[in-house]
């Protein structure tokens, strides 16, 4: 615990309490100043990416928020067709609200398949196109699909391409998984990259519900 300058320790609370006062106050101003500059309002292009864990979770969080919103969303989970998990249990609880497509027959190194893996990719590519142009859903979440992106499943450029000239003005595009391509990147209006810190699996402990699925 950092203790106080001599300054600050001299102070009464009244003091202190005045100072935070006008500290905040300037604060506020400032913030308010930067804020009256943001007047564009646009659909987002998103990427979650990096090592570390929390990128489609926090994907999915923001599909939670658009809900909250009265929004409309659509979730492509490219390679994760085999697992049971709890965010897909809970959204199925809103249905004519959330459209969830699960394409993927697992990982790559689960399939060892090369031209099955392309195969899904490509289906649940033609599916994520035929969401972000419609007209229904306010938000799309293409679950891992950088995952299909590094190994050349669908060529970057023809993603960016796409997002580029047929996304409309307003809809909001959420990308995750690890390794995202720079072309994507560069792109985007918001890139987030996890870093791990620590994580369990080093540790001997293996996933577990609630946690990652």
């Amino acid at each position: 615990m950092s203790e106080k300058s001599p300054l600050l320790a001299a102070m009464t609370e009244d003091e202190l309490d005045a100072r935070h006062a006008e500290k905040m106050k300037k604060k506020k101003a400032a913030r308010d100043k930067i804020l009256a500059t943001k007047t564009q309002e646009k659909g987002l292009v998103i990427v979650h990416t990096g090592k570390g864990k929390g990128k489609s979770t926090a994907a999915f969080g923001l599909v939670f928020r658009a809900l909250g919103n009265g929004m409309k969303v659509g979730i492509v989970q490219f390679v994760k067709g085999k697992w049971e998990t709890g965010e897909r249990q809970a959204l199925e609880r809103f249905p004519g609200e959330v459209t969830i497509t699960a394409m993927g027959d697992g990982f790559t190194w689960e399939t060892q398949d090369r031209q099955r893996d392309i195969a899904a990719a490509r289906q649940a590519w033609e599916r994520a196109k035929a969401l972000i142009t419609d007209e229904e859903h306010q938000m799309v979440v293409l679950d891992e699909l950088n995952i299909v992106l590094r190994y050349e499943y669908i060529p970057v450029e023809e993603v960016v391409d796409f997002l580029r000239d047929h996304k409309p003005e307003m809809k909001h595009v959420v990308i995750t998984g690890r390794n995202a391509r720079d072309e994507l990147i560069e792109f985007a209006d918001l890139v987030t990259e996890m870093e791990m810190v620590k994580h369990p699996f080093r540790s001997g402990i293996k996933a577990q519900r609630g946690i990652e699925f």
